[in-house]
């Protein structure tokens, strides 16, 4: 069994570029955002509010990049059912709202980017643009968000009736 392993991170020149192309997507959408850039640990490398973005969305965005680094998942991937007792397990380190995409590259997590202040859908739109920054970078094309947010779920209601009899 081997003693270590093989890591990569996203540099702070890589950071910029995520950084700069979610900004460019921000801004053709019409949307102000904050935009976090965090590195494989979850630690923060690169952030910016922009003018008109909601203050509020500053921690929900930060903890929104942590969480895609730190589980290798987009956020929003957690079931409604689920999402609240997960949040409080994590010490309200981790989140379930959209737009928190892990940057993905030949299957080993560098990084993740986070966008904050539209709507969950505008939020990933807009993290995938800083992902796709960089080369290789998986987009999570495929991605169905399951939570609360966006999605229309009930907290306890089930996509299909259960029929009795």
């Amino acid at each position: 069994m081997a003693d270590l392993v093989d890591t990569r991170s996203l540099t702070l020149n890589g950071a910029l570029k995520v950084l700069q192309a979610a900004i460019a997507k921000a801004e053709e959408i019409g949307q102000p955002m904050c935009i976090a850039v965090v590195d494989a640990g979850g630690n923060p490398v690169a952030f910016a509010k922009m003018d008109g973005a909601k203050a509020l969305s500053v921690i929900s965005t930060t903890t929104k990049a942590r969480t895609a680094a730190l589980s290798a998942e987009p956020t929003g991937g957690a079931h409604a059912d689920v999402e609240m007792q997960v949040a409080l397990a994590h010490g309200s380190q981790w989140t379930n709202l959209i737009g928190g995409l892990p940057i993905r590259v030949g299957g080993m997590v560098v990084g993740a980017v986070s966008a904050g202040s539209g709507t969950g859908s505008q939020d990933l739109a807009v993290a995938r643009a800083g992902a796709a920054a960089i080369e290789g970078a998986d987009l999570f094309l495929d991605f169905q968000p399951m939570g609360a947010e966006d999605t229309g779920i009930i907290r306890g209601s089930h996509p299909h009736p259960i029929r009795k009899g």
